[in-house]
């Protein structure tokens, strides 16, 4: 097939799943109000893989038939196949502005990962290594847009995955597993094509049921999905820019005695390739994350310097040193996606020396072949602590600047009353610029920030990569602290050159 035109994208949603939002069983989510603007969004994203004006920066040919397909799905190699796959993840995430955290690259650059390491999958049984291998060509040849699910419920957060109800095996059989129980928070799913189930926490001995890892399309008998109410309440483009196109939708998905065909599995039981294999992945999905990270950066920094200036703010220095801030944040996140790139052909070659796979490493830095670099992950630390952390401090600035002014907007109707009009220019102008188009932009600050949308998307920032402390609690075991004190035990042993 290769790449999908956005109404193939809309056909292939009507395939009779069960989602359940706000009481309503929904089994055409392309005709739901609550969809309808994001499944718009995501079918423009698709066209645009056809349109003249993007397509030779969005695909290359799969090696299959020669299709055009999306480069999110380009193994980086060398620099020239990193370079495509920059500047396919930088325009797409461009063109929705960086507010679609399981915008189809993600999931595309997690089965490319996923791909990448059978040496972990096929450890102990090989076909579970080309089971991913033929996942990830299936994906890429039909353009699947994936979502994912990682976490057990939090029905008791101090027991075990037996307690929180977490899916598992129930039995095997010659046409494969059979899984029960839920798992969250699965975003994007309402309109999705598959769900991938994979690894987040580590699994310990005795849980073996619960290390599990695969593959089903949206529809499986025995799926079924509860998601949460939507945002977009279909309002109008003046009054919810954002809600109204980028809200991806997030749900549980519950699982009933659903049988998983063994072409379809990835783990089954095994905790050492469930336990090590993100950390084993060379970083396509760190460098689609900066990516995102860093163009949404952009775009919240565009925003809080427009909001500045339609109130005067700019002039002044409080707002000014706020906003160079921000501006510097870009240029270090743009770092980032440097050094994460340099990273992915990095790991992508020591992974080579492993597999014996064909990678061009003559371009990449400080190769050892055989040795996996573990411990140097900039994708993960960028996606885990910066952006969450800059993302954070952008909202703030931008409430900061827009203090009372974005609560108190009128609305795209008011301004459609001729009584009104006269009112609304006087007191609600700026300097420079009509009432009307300050209080547009107004609104779309409130809307980054404070309307349900905008506060699920703070929110969703911060856990994007799980628990903050969490996070921080790897950090502090990582070899990187052992450097660190090393340093220092070194400058207390060594006394410096003899005086005179």
């Amino acid at each position: 097939m290769g790449a999908r035109t956005g109404q193939q994208y809309i056909e292939g949603l009507r395939d009779g799943r069960r989602i359940y939002v706000n009481g309503d069983l929904v089994r055409d989510v392309t005709d739901y109000h609550g969809y309808r603007g994001v499944v718009r969004e995501l079918a423009r994203h698709y066209d645009r893989h056809h349109d003249a004006a993007f397509a030779e920066k969005l695909t290359f040919a799969s090696p299959r038939d020669g299709a055009p397909v999306s480069n999110s799905f380009l193994f980086a190699r060398d620099r020239d196949s990193l370079e495509q796959r920059i500047v396919g993840e930088r325009l797409r995430c461009e063109q929705t502005y960086g507010l679609m955290g399981r915008l189809p690259d993600f999931l595309n650059a997690w089965v490319t990962d996923m791909a990448a390491v059978p040496h972990v999958l096929g450890a102990k049984d090989k076909k579970f290594a080309e089971n991913a291998a033929n996942y990830y060509a299936y994906c890429r040849d039909n353009d699947v847009c994936m979502t994912h699910t990682l976490l057990d419920p939090h029905v008791d957060r101090g027991k075990g995955p037996d307690a929180q109800q977490g899916l598992h095996i129930v039995r095997e059989s010659d046409a494969g597993i059979i899984v029960s129980g839920a798992r969250m928070l699965s975003t994007l799913a309402p309109i999705s094509d598959e769900l991938l189930v994979g690894p987040f926490l580590p699994r310990a001995a005795g849980e073996e049921a619960y290390a599990v890892a695969f593959a089903t399309p949206m529809a499986a008998e025995g799926l079924s999905f509860i998601a949460r109410e939507p945002y977009d309440l279909e309002r109008s483009h003046f009054d919810r820019p954002l809600s109204r196109r980028f809200d991806e939708g997030d749900a549980i998905a519950v699982f009933d005695n659903v049988l998983i065909p063994w072409e379809r599995v990835f783990v089954a039981g095994d905790i050492q390739a469930y336990n090590t294999m993100i950390v084993s992945f060379p970083g396509h999905v760190g460098l689609q994350a900066a990516i995102r990270g860093t163009e949404k950066l952009r775009f919240m920094t565009g925003l809080a310097c427009k909001l500045a200036a339609v109130n005067g703010r700019d002039r002044m220095p409080r707002y000014q040193e706020m906003l160079g801030e921000l501006v510097g944040y870009i240029q270090i996140a743009e770092g980032i996606v440097v050094a994460t790139g340099n990273e992915l052909l990095r790991r992508a070659a020591a992974t080579a020396a492993i597999t014996g796979d064909a990678v061009d490493a003559s371009t990449s830095l400080d190769i050892k072949p055989g040795v996996h670099p573990f411990e140097s992950f900039v994708g993960g630390a960028a996606m885990r602590q910066f952006f969450p952390h800059v993302n954070t401090q952008v909202c703030d600035v931008i409430r900061r600047i827009g203090s009372s002014g974005i609560v108190m907007t009128p609305t795209e109707a008011d301004f459609a009353r001729p009584e009104l009009k006269d009112t609304l220019e006087a007191y609600v102008q700026g300097p420079d610029i009509a009432a009307e188009q300050k209080v547009q932009i107004q609104k779309l600050a409130w809307d980054a920030v404070a309307t349900q949308f905008g506060s699920r998307q703070e929110h969703y920032e911060i856990f994007f990569s799980g628990d903050p402390y969490i996070v921080r609690m790897m950090q502090f075991m990582a070899p990187e602290r052992s450097r660190c004190e090393a340093l220092v035990d070194r400058l207390l042993a060594d006394p410096g050159a003899p005086a005179g």
